[in-house]
């Protein structure tokens, strides 16, 4: 089989509104620095009445070898794809465009690897045979919540509890739970308090500051409230685990909240490296690389810890 050479002229892009605080050209850049790869990745600013247009130009234009997709561009490309994963198929969102040329044309196919990104952001220890699973939380209901649910199916969760401003548009959310086998109870945030003394992670998919007012509802303390006191005053686990996919501005509100409360962090950054290495490997098409090095050299360039070895 001839191995694929990536050509001079290589792009690729991350598209979304707003883009510009977006991190994965600096996570992109450096890892195809590390791999002598020449794939040149920006930002691209669109909105989904220019779907169409776009998946045209990735059609058209030379160089184009994929690109990232993040909100609210996740479910507007979908039409437009001819090759979307099984993953896509379930979810009905991508957040990955691979660009496919032959002698017959080109081809787009679609993947989501937000999924990859939090099952490794979270590195919890998988359930062994006969023991029950961890039980988890998801704030939020959108096209990344879908893929957090699927991540809770990989991590092998007893049971997914969904805390979302309205109970009765979360039929998305739901019919994937069934899809997956998962047991999913759905709940207003408001009566969210009492879940998360039980829940080992909670995955807030919320965008940029919309978790701030939920803090006082989910029994969370105020950013004045002393960490000696505030684990009294709360009702999360000991330990527990928050990822919070939004990273701009960090730490927020929430995580905040959350450690004050004595539970433990996990940067959206940290979720973005690790759903970002999965697309360096479909964009570079390179098969064998130390992706443990790599990964590392990613989580230097925006400035998170490095996973531990074996995580």
């Amino acid at each position: 089989m001839t191995q694929y050479v990536v050509p001079s002229d290589a792009r690729a892009a991350v598209l979304g509104h707003p883009v510009g605080h977006s991190r994965s050209p600096l996570l992109h850049a450096a890892a195809y620095k590390e791999l002598n790869v020449p794939i040149d990745y920006t930002a691209i600013d669109i909105l989904p009445e220019q779907a169409a247009d776009f998946a045209q130009r990735l059609r058209t234009e030379p160089g184009w070898v994929g690109v990232s997709v993040t909100m609210p561009m996740k479910d507007a490309l979908i039409p437009y794809i001819d090759e979307p994963s099984e993953r896509v198929k379930r979810l009905g969102a991508l957040n990955t465009i691979m660009v496919h040329h032959s002698s017959t044309g080109v081809r787009l196919a679609a993947e989501n690897t937000d999924i990859d990104g939090i099952v490794r952001a979270l590195a919890l220890p998988r359930p062994t045979p006969g023991e029950p699973g961890p039980l988890l939380g998801i704030l939020g209901n959108g096209n990344t919540a879908l893929a957090a649910l699927e991540a809770c199916a990989l991590l092998g969760a007893s049971r997914v509890e969904l805390l979302v401003r309205n109970p009765q548009r979360a039929t998305e959310v739901i019919a994937l739970a069934q899809t997956l086998g998962l047991v999913l109870n759905v709940l207003p945030y408001t009566e969210g308090a009492p879940v998360l003394t039980h829940c080992d992670a909670l995955i807030s998919t919320l965008p940029p500051r919309a978790a701030d007012t939920w803090l006082d509802p989910l029994g969370l303390p105020a950013a004045s409230t002393p960490r000696s006191s505030a684990a009294a005053m709360t009702s999360i686990k000991p330990g527990a685990i928050l990822l919070d996919v939004a990273y701009d501005p960090w730490p927020s509100a929430l995580a905040t909240a959350w450690e004050t409360a004595g539970g433990s962090v996990v940067s959206g950054l940290s979720m973005l490296v690790h759903q970002g290495l999965e697309q360096v490997k479909l964009f570079s098409r390179i098969q064998d690389a130390d992706w443990e090095h790599v990964t590392n050299v990613m989580c230097d360039a925006v400035g998170v810890p490095r996973p531990s070895s074996g995580s």
